[in-house]
């Protein structure tokens, strides 16, 4: 792979704001029954403590991107996983998952959830090489047919 670099970012910066903006076309086109023509984009949150924001980017160009926002003292999800549509297949998402995996432990999580959608098979098919394990639905994921939810216990990652 080209020169890849990860770094943290604003999670409202340009950078971030631009592939969430990708994410959210991707997402009306793979999911056209849930969105409806006034629906707003999704934004990002200010970053909060024990919080990371990184977007990848390779010989400068921002291709990926991925968050850890908390849940609890122990728990953390998995957010805004995206790989741009053209450099997929590249190693983007694991390298980005890797990294992330790397900071929650990092911030004394012991315990990695995230959600995807029921159409996103090459997405459930890397989390489950990366050991996320399928789990119901949870949280705001907990009554929408189209999600599909893993976890992943870092404390048995040693």
């Amino acid at each position: 792979m080209k020169s890849l670099v990860i770094r943290d970012v604003d999670p409202q910066g340009a950078d971030a704001l631009s592939l969430l903006n990708e994410a959210s076309v991707d997402a009306r086109a793979l999911y056209p029954e849930l969105f409806v023509g006034a629906t707003k984009f999704a934004t990002n949150e200010p970053l909060c403590e024990r919080g990371v924001y990184v977007v990848a980017y390779i010989d400068g160009c921002p291709l990926a991107c991925g968050a850890v926002r908390q849940l609890s003292m122990t728990d953390a999800e998995l957010r805004r996983i995206y790989v741009h549509r053209e450099h997929r297949r590249q190693g983007l998402a694991r390298a980005v998952l890797l990294h992330l995996v790397g900071e929650a432990k990092r911030l004394g999580y012991i315990r990695l959830v995230l959600e995807t959608g029921s159409k996103q098979l090459p997405a459930m098919l890397l989390y489950e090489s990366m050991e996320f394990k399928r789990i119901p639905p949870f949280g705001e994921y907990a009554n929408d047919p189209t999600s599909i939810c893993y976890e992943r216990l870092l404390d048995a990652d040693a």
